[in-house]
């Protein structure tokens, strides 16, 4: 297949400046790159020229930011039904690698990505790095999963283009991670919050300090955590911690970050991402301040340009703090990740809410899901914190089943554990065991 439009003139490097723009000149560059991003897409995409063409529009529909909204969104199922390699928009000899989801769900998603893909990726994750506190000179352990799974490799050429050093752990292997942790004596570390926790608490485990590690930060994502949660870890390690936000279809990691001075939600790097806030029923553009589905179009991608892609990332979009840029407030939950419990919608984030209220508990849980006779039944197991009594577990048990009821509306068990194993990556939330009771 041949390009027949190219858009590596829109791109520009990690440079400062930018990330102070005006707003006006933000819409500008956005505007321009939104342009090309969907001519790229047309004339280089099977798919999108039949979307497009389905639904009567053009790219030369487009003149300004609103616009975007006439044009067709994108999800997995798109990627999916085009598997491998349909969505790429420029020819084999020109992608530099390949990166895929699991499959757990279905068909992995694939996505592709040219050198200059890999160099604005770098560029991104670099300045995402030194937004959440990471410095040239440092030693960073990266503990996110190398392979295809985009958050290794994609963290790594981060920390090397910032001009800090990698120390590639990946996932897993926890007595290694603290034994390289100790020897190494890294001033940073990248990674999941579930798995920090379990580090931390395996530090402890082994008559440690968390508090005496080298560590001065830590930037953590692949998954929505709390407050509680970084509450939690800055505590147990004395470093500050940052949240950092990225999908693979869109780029991988890199794609939002907390800035360090503020803590107060993901700057989204606009230069590059075009953000929309949907109704999660109605889809249709809500203001920013509401709630709603997070919806990006990248806009300079070459290999595989993305249009309106469905995070399913329930958030809103604020006004820029700590940079112009607007902010993503802290990912609260996932569309795909509702409960409907007799006829009440409910997200595990709103127990988790209620979870780190108490301070006889950790944010660390599951709901796990389950029938009684007819009807779907769900159980809340938690962890709870050290050093608690008999007496005061059972209370907190009580407490937050009382406590779901009265603020949520609904009726579950509570089951409270010593330790709740939600895996050494990403935190498995909800545990369906409807069908297998079938």
């Amino acid at each position: 297949m041949t390009s027949v439009y190219n858009i590596s003139s829109t791109h520009n490097g990690p440079t400062t400046g930018i990330e102070f723009a005006s707003r006006d000149e933000i819409t500008a560059l956005q505007t321009e790159r939104a342009k090309n991003t969907l001519r790229h897409s047309y004339y280089n995409v099977k798919h999108y020229r039949q979307a497009f063409d389905e639904i009567g529009v053009h790219p030369d529909d487009f003149r300004e930011l609103s616009d975007l909204a006439k044009f067709p969104m994108t999800d997995k199922s798109t990627l999916r039904a085009n598997y491998p390699f349909g969505m790429f928009a420029v020819q084999q000899h020109q992608i530099a690698r390949l990166h895929a989801s699991s499959g757990t769900t279905g068909l992995p998603t694939v996505v592709a990505y040219t050198h200059k893909d890999i160099e604005t990726w770098a560029d991104l994750m670099a300045r995402s790095l030194r937004a959440g506190g990471i410095r040239p000179g440092d030693r960073v352990q990266v503990t996110f999963g190398y392979g295809l799974f985009t958050g290794g490799l994609g963290a790594h050429y981060g920390v090397e283009k910032l001009g800090a050093t990698a120390i590639p752990t990946s996932g897993g292997q926890t007595e290694r991670q603290i034994q390289i942790m100790n020897d190494f004596k890294p001033d940073a570390i990248l990674g999941t919050p579930s798995y920090m926790l379990n580090v931390l608490d395996r530090i402890r485990k082994e008559g440690q300090d968390p508090r005496e590690t080298s560590l001065r930060v830590g930037v953590f994502g692949s998954e929505p955590w709390s407050e509680g949660m970084r509450h939690e870890l800055e505590a147990g390690f004395g470093i500050d911690a940052t949240d950092i936000y990225g999908l693979s279809e869109v780029m991988g990691p890199g794609v939002a970050q907390e800035c360090i001075e503020t803590k107060d939600g993901l700057t989204i790097w606009e230069d590059h991402f075009y953000p929309e806030i949907l109704h999660p029923e109605t889809l249709e553009p809500v203001p920013d301040g509401e709630f709603g589905e997070l919806v990006i179009t990248p806009l300079t991608k070459e290999a595989f340009p993305v249009v309106r892609y469905r995070t399913h990332d329930i958030t809103r979009l604020l006004p820029g703090t700590a940079r112009s840029m607007r902010r993503l407030d802290r990912i609260s939950a996932r569309n795909d990740d509702m409960i409907i419990l007799r006829g009440v919608n409910c997200f595990p984030s709103q127990f988790e809410e209620l979870i780190v209220e108490d301070p006889h508990l950790r944010p660390r849980y599951q709901c796990v899901l389950t029938k009684k006779g007819r009807m779907d039944h769900l159980t809340i197991v938690v962890e709870h914190a050290q050093n608690r009594t008999a007496d005061e577990i059972q209370q907190a048990g009580l407490n937050l089943r009382k406590q779901i009821k009265d603020r949520i509306g609904i009726t579950v068990d509570v089951d409270v554990r010593d330790e709740v194993n939600s895996g050494e990556g990403k935190a498995k939330r909800i545990v369906d065991l409807r069908n297998e009771e079938a």
